[in-house]
């Protein structure tokens, strides 16, 4: 039986304690020090004047932000909720300190180059600094995560005279940024936009149109929002192939960088959301007097090339959303657990006088746990590989090894994205679970975080259109050598875990389904390119949910291996009786124990069941085509 040390939180902490911790320190330095060895980063030029020290720093820095001055606006914010008044968001007045801590912080641009204004670190310790600041209230830290993909976008593609312009001041949280894309009538089809963009004599252009479900598209936390707004150019070709990028700001931002006069873009309307009320999510009218001005970002009819950049990033920072959300919910629930005395021990049977007992004994509440924990560690250690395939490439010694980690990347983004956001939201809503009738009241914070939890699965391209890009896309990428790239590096865990036999039979069953799921991959890739491709789409998303539960299975590998070495030495031997009684005394003992048993539980309580799902996949039925639409009721 796992012992209840192992859970992930300290036992014997109240309620009121545990609420100030939002992710586990113990399980993000096992992650960035132990699995991934992210030291080995500080080998290299890249980053060869850093050190752990710093590491440590910011983390812990990170943790006092986000604890101290951004985690009491959660709840005050979804009460408080934005306002628009004449056209102007305001937003809750909580946030006003917390902002302009977390830009005076420079957080916002703390993995760009120190050239342009960031802190040169590696995006897998933004990763971790950021469990601490988007995990304490993504409502707030959205207004500068969305001006970094605006201000990269800029760095990437911009002018001289664009970058001078605005990209000291987004990157420095002075000015906030978006994404202009949806539109009423195109919605994911952004192909189909209506916005236009007219040539004036001076070099800019005049934008006509109108973007709904902008997030943070108006405020006032900054000076100047800079949007940036794909539209079509007169006469240029229809679709995506005909689509700019233009950067139209608030309020006009004159040649010597001065604040000129407010653009002709207007705030229509603020979404009523299910979540995630401190967050403004806009209606915006471009151009309704005829004086919307905007630069052109890159080259005309190549919008898209450049928006992918910020959608890509944004793509993996909803992903450690989601997982960010599940962190936060099941940290609550092991501790409500811990403290919630109800009902007897089943040991006790219908003894009457048998004292009430921390739900956390009960089977079925040590279930739904240990599945969360399963989930929540597992996208810790996905998202963070994923991270440090970032550094990785940026450290690439040569042009193949920098093209390999790349491709990991660009395989992995909708994975990520979409895998991370459902079982982020599992997690919320297994939180509430375990609580019980309280977890379904605002008395508790797991019912916000279900809310706030759930767009994750739908914007920056619904989960579906992810599993579209995954089979459709990333699945053949260089001829499918990318996908075997990724098998093979799970095969590099495999083999390191038969080397034990505590964990040859768990390496076993994860090889049997890297080998089902390279063969569902090879059907789907075949069925795509036949007459029956709808039907092959119609299993994208269950693909995409295989793929990821075999990364989780990959994962909870990985981390028995490291962690099994370092329990034993604790122990002083692999004798199972040396080791119940260490873990029984010993903190670390119980960390590495629960990261062998939470591998276990994983690999052999839940991969079965994803087994299964391949075998559908593999089978293909077609009733999903070939249903008549009348056929649905209603």
């Amino acid at each position: 039986m796992i012992p209840t040390a192992v859970w992930g939180a300290k036992p014997g902490e109240r309620s009121k304690t545990l609420a100030q911790l939002i992710s586990d320190r113990r399980d993000i330095d096992f992650v960035l020090y132990e699995q991934l060895r992210v030291e080995d980063l500080l080998q290299t030029a890249t980053y060869k004047d850093l050190n752990r020290k710093m590491f440590d720093m910011v983390i812990a820095e990170a943790r006092n932000l986000g604890l101290k001055e951004i985690l009491p606006t959660y709840t005050e914010g979804d009460r408080i909720g934005v306002h628009l008044e004449n056209g102007k968001v305001k937003v809750p007045e909580c946030f006003r300190r917390p902002y302009q801590l977390f830009a005076e912080g420079e957080w916002i641009a703390m993995s760009e180059d120190p050239d342009v204004g960031g802190q040169g670190l590696p995006h897998v310790i933004r990763q971790a600094a950021f469990e601490y600041i988007v995990g304490a209230n993504f409502a707030l830290a959205a207004f500068g995560n969305l001006g970094h993909g605006a201000a990269k976008m800029i760095e990437l593609y911009g002018t001289p005279q664009q970058k001078e312009l605005f990209l000291e001041k987004i990157y420095s949280g002075q000015w906030g940024g978006t994404m202009l894309l949806t539109e009423p009538g195109a919605g994911s089809d952004v192909g189909a936009l209506t916005t236009t963009a007219v040539k004036n004599p001076d070099g800019t252009y005049h934008l006509t149109g109108n973007k709904i479900f902008i997030t943070c598209g108006e405020h006032d936390l900054t000076a100047n929002i800079i949007h940036p707004v794909l539209a079509r150019i007169e006469g240029a070709p229809k679709g995506t192939k005909g689509i700019s990028l233009f950067l139209v700001p608030k309020i006009w931002v004159n040649a010597d960088g001065s604040l000129g006069e407010p653009n002709d873009i207007v705030c229509t309307g603020v979404e009523e959301k299910m979540g995630l009320h401190g967050s403004p999510t806009c209606s915006l009218a471009l151009g309704t007097k005829g004086r919307c001005r905007g630069l052109l970002l890159g080259e005309a009819n190549k919008g898209m090339q450049v928006m992918f950049h910020m959608m890509n990033e944004a793509r993996l920072d909803v992903g450690a959303q989601g997982f960010l959300h599940g962190s936060a919910a099941y940290l609550y629930a092991v501790n409500y657990a811990r403290e919630r005395h109800q009902g007897r021990d089943l040991s006790a049977g219908r003894n009457p006088d048998a004292p009430q007992v921390p739900i956390i004994r009960h089977p079925d509440v040590r279930r739904m746990l240990l599945q969360m924990k399963a989930y929540v560690e597992g996208m810790r250690s996905f998202v963070y590989y994923v991270a440090y395939c970032l550094d990785q490439g940026r450290c690439a010694p040569n042009a193949a090894e920098k093209e390999r980690y790349q491709g990991l990347v660009e395989l992995l983004t909708p994975v990520l994205k979409a895998y991370c956001s459902e079982r982020g939201l599992t997690v919320c809503d297994q939180a509430i679970q375990v609580y019980g009738g309280y977890g379904y009241t605002r008395e508790y914070p797991v019912e916000q975080l279900l809310r706030d939890c759930r767009i994750t699965t739908i914007y920056e391209g619904t989960n579906g259109i992810q599993a579209m890009d995954l089979l459709g896309r990333k699945l053949g990428m260089r001829q499918g050598m990318v996908f075997t790239d990724f098998l093979q590096a799970i095969q590099m865990t495999i083999t390191r875990a038969r080397e034990n036999p505590r964990l040859e039979k768990q390496a076993d069953q994860v090889a049997q389904a890297v080998s089902r799921l390279g063969e569902n991959a090879l059907h789907l890739g075949r069925t795509a390119l036949s007459p029956d491709f709808k039907v092959a789409f119609g299993y994208a998303h269950p693909f995409l949910e295989v793929m990821g539960d075999v990364i989780m299975a990959w994962m909870h590998l990985w981390r028995a291996v490291t962690a099994l070495p370092r329990l034993e030495k604790l122990a002083d031997g692999s004798d199972p009786r040396a080791i119940a009684t260490k873990v029984a005394q010993d903190k670390e003992a119980a960390f590495y124990d629960g990261q062998l048993k939470t591998a276990e539980f994983f690999i052999h309580a839940i991969l079965p069941h994803t087994m299964g799902k391949m075998n559908a996949i593999a089978a293909s039925n077609g009733a999903v085509m070939t249903i008549h639409e009348n056929s649905f009721g209603g």
